[in-house]
């Protein structure tokens, strides 16, 4: 793996159809040469502009939407039909709009779901999931591409720093509670499961992000900022607008 590659944009807007751009590109090269692909979405401003802008786009028939095996990286253990979920919004984003294979969409389950108000069941199951979809090969799939967003204290996913999912190595999928940020229970991919990707990408836009951006890309570690561990096995993608990257030289 090389160092990351940042990418900086004008405007969250042009950083979101930017990035749209780039996983059609992607996906359409994937699908070419191996007749598949596999993404992990994620929730946030960006990512699901991302969605929208995907859905807008003529490029988006160049997708064999058939062919693609779609997972999340996180979403928030309430009802599935709460606005909060980033199942819900990346369906009404995109995923309602384009000929997807249902059998391929693999959501994690909501509070209502039928593992009833467990988070640790739903964080098994999804954990059970990524394993035999990973056929042997290890503990999750061979993703190709990881979307993450970043909070302003540095997490991605549901991994926020100096919690207990932060010091995780074994399990793929986490049930999290007490997050920093509501709702406060969650299911989370860990960061050994996200580093099995080929490529992540990290979608970050706004001045609330400085901080730690500069920290993670000056070689902050892990545990006090969980994004930096997030990294991929080929490619470790930044995209950015100006005002995220405002502190960086």
């Amino acid at each position: 793996m090389t160092g990351p590659q940042i990418l900086v944009h004008r405007t969250a807007d042009v950083l979101a159809a930017s990035a749209a751009a780039r996983l059609v590109t992607t996906l359409v090269d994937l699908q070419a040469n191996k007749g598949r692909a596999s993404v992990v979405l994620t929730g946030g401003g960006v990512g699901i502009a991302l969605l929208e802008q995907l859905r807008r786009s003529p490029a988006c028939e160049a997708v064999d939407w058939s062919r693609l095996d779609l997972y999340w990286g996180d979403d928030r253990f309430v009802p599935g039909d709460d606005a909060e979920r980033n199942e819900l919004q990346s369906r009404e984003a995109l995923l309602n709009h384009v000929p997807v294979d249902p059998a391929r969409v693999h959501a994690m389950a909501p509070s209502d779901g039928e593992f009833g108000d467990d988070p640790d069941r739903a964080a098994d199951a999804y954990a059970r999931l990524l394993d035999e979809h990973a056929g042997g090969r290890g503990p999750v799939p061979a993703f190709d591409v990881v979307l993450l967003g970043m909070g302003p204290e540095g997490h991605v996913a549901s991994v926020f720093p100096e919690s207990p999912a932060v010091y995780e190595t074994d399990a793929s999928v986490v049930a999290v509670r007490n997050c920093q940020k509501p709702p406060p229970t969650r299911v989370s991919l860990t960061l050994p499961a996200i580093r099995h990707a080929s490529e992540v990408w990290l979608l970050a836009a706004g001045d609330g992000k400085t901080d730690a951006l500069a920290l993670a890309l000056s070689g902050a570690g892990e545990i006090q900022l969980p994004v930096a561990g997030a990294t991929g096995l080929s490619r470790t993608l930044w995209l950015l607008d100006e005002a995220a990257a405002a502190k960086l030289d």
